[in-house]
C-alpha cells in the first residue's frame, strides 16, 4: 500500500481512479464526436465533484460520467444525494462564470460499460438551481 498525505490509500481505490479517469477520457472523447467542447474537468473537491462541464451552442451541460460492469448499474449510479452535490457545485460554478447564466444549463451523464457503447444521456435529471 501506498502512503498518501497521512492516509493510506488501497491498491483498490487506486484502480478505481485510474479507471475513473480512462472513463471521463473515453467519455471526452464521444462528446466532441457529437460537437461538445471541454470547458472544464472535475470540477470541484471532496464535497463532490463535476466530471465534466462542456459546451455546444448555447447549451453548457454539466456531465457526471459512470462506469460500472452493465449499463443498468451506471444508470442507477446517480444518486440524490449525488444529484444535490452537482448542483451545489454547478452553483459554485455559475458563480465563477456568470457569462452562462444566458445559456441553457443542462445536467447530463454518460454511462459506460465493458463491450458496450457509451450512452450519453442529456438532461438525466432536472436541475434545481
Amino acid at each position: 500500500m501506498e502512503r498518501r498525505s497521512g492516509g493510506v490509500r488501497s491498491r483498490r481505490a487506486r484502480r478505481s481512479g485510474i479507471t475513473g479517469r480512462r472513463s471521463e477520457w473515453f467519455a471526452i472523447l464521444w462528446l466532441a464526436a457529437k460537437g461538445y467542447r471541454l470547458l472544464a474537468r472535475r470540477f470541484g473537491g471532496k464535497g463532490g465533484e463535476i466530471d465534466l462541464i462542456v459546451k455546444r451552442g448555447r447549451t453548457v451541460a454539466f456531465v457526471e460520467v459512470k462506469q460500472r460492469g452493465t449499463l443498468d448499474d451506471a444508470l442507477i449510479a446517480i444518486t440524490p444525494e449525488k444529484r444535490r452535490l452537482i448542483e451545489a457545485r454547478i452553483r459554485q460554478w455559475l458563480g465563477q462564470n456568470p457569462w452562462a447564466m444566458d445559456h441553457h444549463l443542462r445536467a447530463d451523464a454518460v454511462f459506460l460499460a465493458p463491450r458496450r457503447w457509451p450512452r450519453h444521456v442529456p438532461a438525466v435529471f432536472p436541475l434545481v438551481l
